[in-house]
């Protein structure tokens, strides 16, 4: 498997195989994390119900080893995903927004900074246009 770094990032290791490891893993960290707390909010506070289908639209995306690509985080109802090595993202860095206004209504976005490339209104998310904004995100650098 190979990944497209930008040369920028920052992690002292002593060869790219190394590299590739610490990106994957800190990739995966982020996936669990943010499962967690959808699961915190989801399980133990009352209105969450709304963030079910991100939850398991994070399962189907581990499934499918997508953990090996993109790294997430979240802010309260929004999921975030992004190819940034480290959690806090630049702003000139593209990432995906999925905002769950209701059980059955999302917000996505892909964007940098302020700039919006694409936004959708969804209904699920299964749409065909969220697996192609994925795929844009995916044949970004990492960095």
């Amino acid at each position: 498997m190979y990944i497209l770094v930008r040369s920028t990032y920052r992690i002292p290791m002593a060869n790219h195989y190394e590299r590739n490891i610490e990106i994957i893993r800190r990739f995966h960290l982020s996936w669990t994390d943010t499962e967690s707390r959808f699961n915190d909010l989801i399980e133990n506070h009352q209105g969450f119900d709304r963030l079910k289908p991100l939850r398991k639209f994070i399962e189907n995306l581990k499934c499918n080893e997508r953990n090996n690509f993109f790294r997430l985080r979240t802010s309260m109802t929004t999921l975030i995903i992004s190819r940034s090595v480290d959690q806090d993202l630049r702003m000139d860095q593209k990432q995906i927004q999925i905002e769950a206004i209701d059980i059955s209504d999302f917000e996505v976005t892909l964007k940098d900074g302020e700039k919006i490339y694409r936004q959708y209104r969804l209904g699920n998310l299964e749409d065909m246009r969220l697996s192609q904004l994925l795929a844009t995100l995916k044949h970004t650098l990492i960095d």
